[in-house]
């Protein structure tokens, strides 16, 4: 992950300036977009209650950096859905 990010750093480094709200603007825009369609997913394949958690984890994710407060909650409906004999 860090080696991606230093990439997409020193892309926006050069991006000239009058195009650099354009492209936070247009990068923004398919974050936003695709973290709704992932919050849809949720809502669709698991119960309300459980998207409610998993939603509020990916939201605490992307704010604190950490990709694993969210992986470690799939991580652990895998292992429980195997132990239960579902997929």
């Amino acid at each position: 992950m860090t080696t991606a990010r230093n990439i997409i750093e020193e892309l926006g480094y050069l991006v000239p300036a009058k195009n650099k709200h354009s492209v936070t603007e247009a990068r923004a825009t398919h974050v936003i977009s695709s973290a709704i369609n992932l919050i849809e997913s949720l809502k669709a394949n698991y119960s309300p209650e459980l998207a409610e958690d998993l939603t509020k984890r990916l939201i605490k994710s992307i704010i604190s950096e950490d990709p694993e407060k969210f992986q470690r909650k799939i991580s652990q409906i895998k292992k429980q859905e195997k132990q239960n004999g579902n997929n």
